[in-house]
Parts: C-alpha cells; structure tokens; sequence
C-alpha cells in the first residue's frame, strides 16, 4: 500500500508563484514515476506535470516555461515549482504515483497518462486570483 502526501498550496495573485512538494511512502517502486493532476470546478481532470526515473519530464503545454518539476532529495518526493501563476491554473492539484507498467504509459502517453498512475493523495489548492 502507498501513501501520497501533498504539501503546499494556498491563494496567490496572479504573476506570483507556489511551490508544491508531494511524498510518497509504503510500497511503492523503486524511484517512481510521479505526477500532478489537477481539476478546476466544471472541468475534467488534466495532467500538469510528470518526473520518471529522476530526470525525464514531462508537462502539458500551458504550463511549459512556467512550471517546473524535480525530484527533492528523497526519490519518493517530488516538488513543483509554479511560477507566472494565472487565474486559469485554479484547481485542486493532486499528486499521483505510478502504478504497474505506469513508467512504459507516461513514457507513450505523457503527462496525461492517468492510466499509469495508481496511488493518489488527496489534493491541496491552489487558487489564483486576477
């Protein structure tokens, strides 16, 4: 069993930045690839950003040049810096940890391959305002 702990979050104006940290613990693999989720009310869920095997990223286009991902100093933990933050990037934001083959899924189908996760917390929130 895994355990995903999010950290971070909160309310900023736009321009200003965040920084989330993510942890994971139990069993989980060695080194795993890790992402962030997030889902703004009305809409579906989207993959913001991902970190396999501690150097390969991967993020969806809108926040590319804004957000950056890295592995902090334990393997199972991850953070994700946010920078330029615009209303658009409201949501709950939610780490995700890989699942079975979930490094061969992101790897095909990147950031958005929710099928390569299988361990979830349970999201903190970031609300950006204009």
């Amino acid at each position: 069993q895994v355990q995903v702990q999010e950290y971070g979050g909160g309310s900023v104006q736009a321009g200003g930045s965040l920084r989330l940290s993510c942890s994971a613990s139990g069993d989980t693999y060695t080194n795993p690839c890790m992402g962030w989720f997030r889902q703004a009310p009305g809409k579906e869920r989207e993959g913001v950003a991902a970190l396999c095997f501690g150097r390969a990223t991967y993020y969806t286009d809108s926040v590319k040049g804004r957000f950056v991902i890295s592995q902090d100093n334990g393997k199972d933990t991850v953070s994700l810096q946010m920078n330029d933050l615009k209303p658009e990037d409201t949501a709950l934001y939610t780490c995700a940890v890989e699942g079975p083959d979930g490094a061969l899924a992101i790897q095909s189908l990147g950031v958005n391959a929710i099928i390569g996760f299988n361990d979830w917390g349970r999201g903190t929130q970031v609300t950006v305002s204009s």
